[in-house]
């Protein structure tokens, strides 16, 4: 059952300097990661928030991304960064895309 993660930053300024970089260290064009199968990020000035919108094909492998790529890159590029405000996941009970 696919599943949803959110991540949400409070708005402290519209800098993406971290995310930008973790992106590119990632290389996400060239190494996509195993189960995933969306990813968006973006300002939602409505609640005063950047969020990372994912879907993924179950949480394990959610999960495990999180663990073995993000976690060390943020710890390294980032460490100083404020952990996010939000971080959820949920079971989605519809799924439709192109």
């Amino acid at each position: 059952m696919p599943v949803a993660f959110i991540q949400e930053f409070p708005i402290e300024d519209r800098s993406t300097t971290n995310y930008d970089a973790i992106s590119e260290a990632l290389g996400l064009a060239n190494d996509w990661p195993d189960g995933a199968i969306f990813h968006s990020a973006g300002f939602d000035d409505d609640a005063g928030v950047f969020r990372i919108f994912e879907v993924w094909e179950t949480q394990e492998q959610s999960e495990r991304f999180m663990r073995e790529r993000i976690e060390p890159l943020v710890e390294q590029m980032a460490g100083d960064a404020p952990p996010p405000a939000r971080q959820s996941v949920y079971e989605l009970h519809g799924f439709a895309g192109r």
